[in-house]
């Protein structure tokens, strides 16, 4: 029951942390480190099978091999993050609304410029060549 449990945990968290990477407010990098955390307790193949995908490598995988995400993903999750908070901004049109994208525009900011270090792409790259096969 215990594994069934995680295993469905482990799931939701993978589809969060993956619609995470369009929506802003949605932390990726953590839900997908728990998503793979629960797979890995509860199911070796979907473990592996999560650990093998473009959003887990690209988001994720840097962030743990290397300690921190290249420029060149913090640009495109910078830039996909403020075109949604645009368009929802345009869309609803309340000061509620633009208060709350504003805050988490500064505090995405805050997150990609001071808390996550930047590492060079070739950092990240002789990590993943550093790994067996």
């Amino acid at each position: 029951m215990r594994r069934l449990l995680f295993l469905g945990c482990a799931w939701a968290c993978f589809a969060l942390g993956a619609v995470g990477v369009f929506v802003p407010v949605l932390p990726t990098t953590p839900l997908l480190l728990l998503a793979t955390f629960l797979f890995a307790k509860s199911s070796p193949r979907c473990h592996a099978w999560v650990t093998s995908t473009k959003v887990y490598k690209t988001y994720v995988e840097a962030f743990l091999e290397a300690g921190g995400i290249p420029a060149s993903t913090k640009v495109r999750i910078l830039t996909v993050s403020f075109a949604v908070m645009t368009a929802s901004a345009i869309l609803v049109q309340k000061p509620l609304v633009w208060a709350v994208l504003a805050c988490v525009a500064v505090f995405l900011l805050y997150l990609m410029v001071v808390r996550i270090p930047t590492v060079g792409l070739e950092v990240v790259q002789k990590v993943r060549e550093a790994e067996p096969e």
